[in-house]
């Protein structure tokens, strides 16, 4: 009876409310009485839907196909949307038909199978060597700063996941091969070497660490209360840091992964070692640093090439004359 009456409901809203514009409606007040979304996701969907009834002009909704849909997504691509806003508009448009044709009896829906464009990858964000050097040095004077000075040094020299380097065991350390056992994505295993200032910071934090009483023996961060350091924990005193270093870039622990894939690719240009040390299950996500890594290699062209100092030479000399 109930699904009768919800049939019956929405044949009868059709009727006084015929037209695209009207299912438009129809569906908003679905989506507001029935799955009780949000006035911002609402408005949301109305400007996406709106695109929609805008691209099918005066073409009945039932009559759109795949490829007008698709023809619709390439235009707006070609606009200057970007792959996010189209993705999530396709997503709005075929949650839309879905409910045409369980509510208005529509047959196939037209936006099934259509991808938005590959979206760009963006570069991730490394501080320079100047900045990474004036973050990392740290008067560790209390037992804190001195655990916070070898977490900071380790996620630098071994480009660590932030869970990856909270699941730490001390065992996983070795001082005498100078690197660290990882368990990363998927519950695999990896052996990252470990840098000298890095490793004598660990040393100093195990010491500091064995006087605090009840430690985990199993986790090589604890906090004050000798429990194992929560990821939650580490954010907020390498953000605390930052400021007071001095360092105006927005820092969290990815920044320093970051930072330490681009500095040792700038300097070794192995891409393949940055993968296996980062953890990473394809090159080409770990391709992303050779954009960081042109960028330098353009800082360098410019300041050291013949041809781009004649070139700086001659517009200083036209200058002069």
């Amino acid at each position: 009876m109930r699904r009768e009456a919800r049939d019956s409901e929405a044949v009868s809203r059709t009727a006084v409310l015929p037209g695209s514009k009207a299912l438009v409606s129809a569906y908003l007040d679905h989506l507001a009485h029935e799955r009780r979304l949000a006035a911002n996701t609402l408005e949301s969907y109305g400007r996406d839907l709106a695109a929609l009834l805008e691209r099918a002009a005066d073409r009945p909704l039932d009559r759109l196909q795949v490829h007008d849909i698709r023809r619709f997504a390439a235009h707006l691509h070609g606009k200057g949307l970007d792959a996010r806003s189209i993705a999530r508009m396709l997503s709005a448009w075929r949650g839309f038909y879905r409910y045409l044709a369980r509510d208005h009896g529509y047959g196939d829906n037209p936006c099934l199978g259509i991808r938005a464009p590959k979206a760009a990858k963006r570069l991730p964000k490394a501080l320079s060597p100047d900045e990474t050097h004036r973050l990392l040095d740290i008067d560790a004077d209390t037992v804190l700063t001195i655990r916070d000075k070898a977490i900071y040094e380790l996620f630098y020299s071994s480009g660590l996941r932030l869970s990856e380097l909270t699941a730490l065991a001390p065992s996983d350390v070795d001082h005498a091969e100078g690197t660290v056992r990882v368990t990363g994505k998927g519950s695999k295993t990896r052996i990252v070497p470990v840098g000298a200032y890095a490793l004598k910071a660990l040393s100093e934090w195990l010491a500091s660490r064995a006087l605090i009483e009840g430690h985990d023996p199993l986790a090589l961060f604890v906090n004050r209360t000798g429990q194992r350091l929560s990821a939650r924990s580490v954010q907020q005193r390498l953000k605390t840091l930052a400021l007071k270093q001095g360092v105006s870039t927005s820092v969290h622990p990815h920044v320093l992964r970051h930072s330490f894939a681009s500095h040792v690719l700038q300097s070794s240009s192995d891409l393949r070692a940055v993968q296996e040390m980062l953890g990473h299950a394809s090159i080409s996500t770990t391709q992303v640093y050779t954009h960081l890594d042109f960028q330098h290699l353009a800082k360098v062209y410019d300041a050291a090439h013949p041809r781009a100092r004649s070139k700086s030479r001659t517009a200083k000399d036209a200058k002069t004359k």
